[in-house]
């Protein structure tokens, strides 16, 4: 006990108690809310457990189910179908936007805010929000089509309606992408763009052989970000439409939810964890085998 005294008398010992303190937040954080979470869903794979009576140990049951669960291969297909075409939309109208953004006239930065706001709400309020937008009665999307003599539209209450539905509410939040790729095209610097332009280049030209091949690495980040959170969708699914109408909007998390909380099947809905982390893990490593060697790393000297 002395000699731990003497220790922290020392400035050596001080700086080392110090960095501890500094990196208590994370350590705690990565304690409760990634690896004890992560290996109890590892312990209950293996079981069946209702949360009520003890845990019955049942192997790789869990999995075998999931072949013959019609709702599971339902949810894999909306968040699919969802993500492919939420993501390439959301990128590449975020890429649209920041491009605009990055023009120097007077009061861009207010536009910029404007842009950039919706992407801060809550999800919770966000999903109201739209809940209201897209009503089939009084909603204001409905109102603005029948300006243009377009029918009503049952958005939220026809299968093949509902799924578009949630992917264009997916758009209201392309500010947060946006403010990312403003930060990578701020960044570029503007010796290239004049090289460009004293041989001859058109402002396309500039665009796909200039801008596109620097802002790689920001694309590249934005893809493996919005591939991750795509098939984490859950607030608009729960709040919304409640996975329906005849689970067309029925997300892979929200199904998963429904198994925990709903009917108790914990077991099982540990299994849908596991099978969503090695899906989400097989596409970043598909997308880093693809698309990783075309990003452009600029080489320090």
């Amino acid at each position: 006990m002395t000699a731990i005294v003497r220790w922290l008398r020392k400035p050596a010992g001080r700086r080392t108690i110090v960095g501890y303190i500094f990196i208590a937040p994370f350590i705690l954080g990565f304690l409760l809310w990634f690896l004890i979470p992560a290996l109890t869903s590892l312990w209950l794979v293996v079981h069946d457990w209702n949360m009520i009576a003890p845990p019955e140990f049942v192997g790789l049951g869990n999995f075998r189910s999931l072949f013959t669960d019609k709702l599971f291969w339902q949810a894999l297909k909306v968040t699919t179908v969802y993500t492919a075409i939420a993501v390439p939309l959301g990128m590449v109208l975020a890429f649209l936007l920041a491009l605009l953004m990055n023009t120097k006239v007077r009061g861009i930065t207010v536009f910029r805010t404007i842009y950039y706001l919706p992407s801060i709400v809550p999800a919770v309020s966000n999903a109201v929000l739209w809940a209201w937008i897209l009503n089939s009665d009084f909603g204001l999307l409905n109102a603005l089509l029948r300006v243009f003599g377009v029918r009503r539209i049952l958005w939220l209450q026809e299968p093949e309606w509902a799924l578009p539905a949630l992917t264009l509410m997916s758009l209201w939040g392309l500010g947060g992408g946006m403010v990312i790729y403003l930060a990578g095209l701020q960044g570029i610097p503007n010796e290239f763009y004049e090289a460009a332009e004293i041989d001859g280049a058109s402002a396309w030209a500039r665009l796909w052989h200039v801008t596109i091949p620097l802002m790689s690495p920001v694309i590249f980040f934005n893809l493996v970000m919005s591939l991750i959170g795509t098939f984490q969708i859950f607030t608009a699914g729960y709040l919304i439409t409640n996975g329906g109408p005849q689970n067309a909007t029925l997300f892979y998390v929200l199904y998963l939810w429904r198994n925990a909380f709903m009917y108790l099947k914990m077991g099982y809905a540990a299994a849908l964890a596991w099978v969503l982390s090695l899906i989400i893990m097989g596409l970043t490593v598909l997308v880093f085998r693809g698309l990783g060697s075309r990003v452009y790393y600029e080489e320090v000297g």
